[in-house]
């Protein structure tokens, strides 16, 4: 049981430190708006990729099959999605004297990160062989596909814990100018995660 919970810790970790959309717009939110808004979004891809990974390691068949087959138009709307965030990123405009845009509600940003990360249903495919790779496949013993399940999520949490922690403390040294560079390069990377997965949507 232990050997299989390090596991999952260790993959829901580096599952989260691999840069994609969501890291990006976790880490230019904490530098814009602080570690709390960093920390609730990141807790919002947390618990996406806790959900995942239960779908994953318990089996849950039907769950997979209906986001499966309605895989193209969630993640259509995930893509029209992060369009949106990239070119409300680009816009954004700090202050003179460097002080970020008002953020949205705690709830708001763990909600919005929480949606976009489940809006990518062919996930269940990957971790479903990642899964099978480290030993973590679907079994019957549900003690153990729970445990797995905990740790995927908290491994994913101590890593957005990191990042909030770390940018939160680099914010403080940002001045309008390098906030408009950063704003600028964040929204240009998540239109491109966008156009990616868009083109991947019509292969």
């Amino acid at each position: 049981m232990s050997g299989l919970f390090l596991k999952g810790l260790a993959f829901g970790f580096l599952l989260a430190a691999t840069v994609g959309p969501m890291w990006v717009l976790c880490l230019r939110r904490t530098l814009a708006f602080g570690a709390a808004t960093g920390l609730a979004s990141g807790m919002g891809i947390a618990l996406a990729d806790g959900f995942y990974g239960a779908v994953a390691a318990f089996g849950l068949t039907a769950i997979s099959g209906v986001l499966l087959a309605h895989a193209f138009w969630i993640g259509l709307a995930g893509a029209a999605f992060l369009v949106w965030l990239g070119v409300q990123t680009l816009m954004a405009k700090p202050s003179a004297d460097g002080a970020p845009e008002k953020p949205a509600s705690l709830a708001q940003a763990f909600l919005s990160t929480l949606a976009l990360t489940l809006a990518n249903p062919p996930t269940i495919l990957a971790f479903a062989a990642i899964f099978a790779g480290l030993g973590l496949a679907a079994s019957a013993d549900y003690a153990a596909a729970a445990a797995i399940t905990l740790a995927v999520f908290l491994g994913s949490a101590s890593w957005w814990l990191i990042l909030a922690l770390g940018a939160g403390r680099l914010r403080a040294r940002l001045d309008a100018r390098l906030l408009r560079g950063i704003n600028f390069v964040s929204g240009a990377t998540i239109l491109g995660f966008a156009a990616w997965q868009i083109a991947q949507l019509l292969r």
